[in-house]
């Protein structure tokens, strides 16, 4: 099947090639992937600054976010079935034709649902339930999500603003009409981010949650404690006290994707798509992933679609 493989850490070091198409043992459902999300993890894991923590034995393929259509399932799982739309976390690795998930890690798509909004919930909507969840946010808060107009910061604020609290959302001049639309007030990013969060909440703000870095947890010190930030991107914050949560898609089950999945098939909760690629740009998505500033979530096309 075709698959991208990652041969050597480094920008260059994936490439489309031929492998096996791997087979869907007990409990196991093999998927054909039509869609694919990419996410700042795999340009991470691409460039060998994961290396260490998380050492894969090369060549090997990555990437975690699928939509696509069960092709056939393995001994033990009764409740889908060849030919069900489906989407969740990829075992096998997501950039390949073809992919080999758990059961319990992957969720039927309610009907009508676009498998692309699908795919692209997956991992954004679980890291920001779980990082709201490390926050903690006492009822009716103010709160600044850092990066509000990308994959995770969207859904992100979207649970917040439909929890009742007040959102800031930090996002370029260009997104901040999108931040509107999800129910948050707009501030600038850089110079102005301190003078804009106190023009915006003159009464304080009562914590923080970090998916751009860019040094946000410096910036707003004196304005936001730094134990009441939770960043996914700015490791080095823990020194000064805030809590760092990096993204983990082996947390995702099949109920919390399903979730997701029956809010969106309800126009409840929704995500931005940036841009779509073919399977044969993977390494384009990849780059634009990496440069960030995005509005939402970079799609990759499966070799099959």
């Amino acid at each position: 099947m075709r698959a991208y493989t990652l041969n050597t850490y480094g920008p260059d070091g994936m490439t489309p090639t031929e492998v096996a198409e791997p087979e869907a043992g007990p409990g196991q459902v093999k998927v054909r992937v039509e869609h694919i999300a990419v996410n700042p993890l795999d340009w991470k894991i691409r460039n060998g600054y994961l290396a260490e923590m998380l050492p894969l034995p090369l060549p090997v393929v990555i990437g975690s976010d699928i939509a696509g259509t069960v092709l056939e399932v393995g001994d033990g799982v009764e409740d889908l079935a060849a030919g069900d739309p489906v989407a969740g976390f990829a075992d096998s690795g997501a950039f390949a034709a073809v992919a080999v998930t758990r059961r319990e890690r992957i969720a039927k798509l309610p009907e009508g649902l676009d498998p692309r909004l699908a795919a692209a919930l997956v991992t954004s909507a679980e890291t920001a339930q779980r990082v709201i969840g490390l926050l903690g946010p006492a009822p009716a808060s103010t709160l600044v999500v850092n990066g509000a107009a990308g994959a995770v910061g969207s859904a992100v604020t979207q649970l917040l603003t439909a929890a009742g609290h007040r959102v800031i959302g930090t996002a370029s001049a260009a997104n901040h009409d999108y931040l509107r639309h999800l129910g948050a007030v707009p501030a600038g990013y850089g110079d102005t981010l301190s003078a804009d969060l106190r023009a915006a909440a003159p009464d304080g703000v009562d914590g923080a949650i970090d998916t751009a870095g860019q040094d946000f947890v410096a910036r707003v010190e004196g304005l936001i404690p730094a134990e009441r930030i939770v960043t996914i991107v700015d490791f080095a914050a823990g020194a000064r006290g805030a809590i760092v949560a990096g993204g983990d898609p082996t947390r995702l089950t099949a109920e919390t994707v399903g979730a997701v999945l029956e809010q969106a098939a309800r126009g409840t909760f929704t995500a931005e798509i940036d841009t779509v690629y073919p399977f044969e740009e993977l390494d384009r998505a990849l780059a634009r992933s990496e440069a960030g500033h995005l509005r939402g979530k970079l799609l990759v096309t499966g070799p099959s679609s």
